[in-house]
């Protein structure tokens, strides 16, 4: 790799190839960005399997549950 500093490269193309890298810098920064937590927990799921009570026990649920992966 060149040891030339990447500001005095980019200082040396032409306009149309710096809008070329940056929009490739922004597409690299969305690609790896890692998406933020709101930190809280929704349990929307809550009480989603209540009419299988009476036909499994929780182990068994837990059992079909794995097969539904």
């Amino acid at each position: 790799m060149n040891s030339e500093p990447i500001e005095i490269k980019f200082s040396k193309l032409p306009e149309h190839l710096k809008k070329e890298v940056i929009d490739f810098i922004e597409f690299l920064t969305k690609k790896h960005q890692v998406p933020e937590s709101s930190g809280n927990f929704s349990f929307s799921w809550e009480g989603a399997l209540s009419k299988l009570q009476n036909e499994y026990s929780a182990v068994e649920l837990q059992h079909k549950a794995a097969e539904w992966r």
